[in-house]
């Protein structure tokens, strides 16, 4: 008994705390063993095809030609950490508008070009890749892409940024409850 309370005098608060921290650890590996924890991997319902839209407000360009180009690669970043290159399905730029009152029609108001702003320009870019499918949506490059997930598009001559506007899975081995779940962007108005 002497030498138990000699040992238990030994002993200090650190040992206890790492010995805490053990069993802690021996616990959450066991119950992740059992599979009463879900890991990352058995979240994945699928891989699949997306198509996402980035769109860019406020883009300056003086050229004759914007330098995104459908067909071409572009490569990304997702929130400031290099991703991938990734192909371009499609571009659609349109020059910056403004509202205007109207005095003799029955329109209230029309909309024409800034003219003001000439090299301004509000773009939309659509890009494809593949993606892990999870419950709370698609994931790309470890990130979930969702509305609003700032995105920068670089190539040999340009360097813009975006955010995402739209995304849509393409591929049909996915759950068709899970597709109309994440498509849920289409009929905004």
């Amino acid at each position: 008994m002497d030498k138990l309370k000699e040992l238990i005098k030994k002993i200090r608060v650190v040992d206890f705390i790492i010995i805490g921290c053990v069993i802690v650890a021996l616990f959450v590996g066991f119950i992740t063993y059992k599979g009463f924890r879900q890991t990352a991997d058995k979240q994945i319902e699928a891989t699949s095809d997306i198509i996402f839209k980035v769109y860019m407000r406020g883009v300056t360009y003086s050229g004759d030609k914007l330098p995104i180009k459908k067909g071409e690669k572009t490569f990304i970043s997702i929130r400031n950490v290099p991703y991938s290159d990734l192909e371009i399905l499609d571009v659609k730029a349109d020059r910056r508008k403004i509202v205007l009152p109207t005095l003799n029609s029955k329109k209230v108001v029309i909309v024409v070009e800034d003219v003001s702003q000439p090299d301004l320009y509000d773009v939309v870019v659509t890009l494809t890749d593949k993606a892990k499918i999870t419950k709370d949506g698609a994931v790309v490059g470890g990130n979930k892409v969702k509305l609003g997930l700032p995105i920068t598009l670089e190539g040999p001559d340009y360097k813009f940024t975006g955010s995402v506007s739209d995304i849509k899975v393409v591929d049909a081995g996915v759950d068709e409850a899970l597709n109309k779940d994440m498509n849920t962007t289409d009929d905004v108005q």
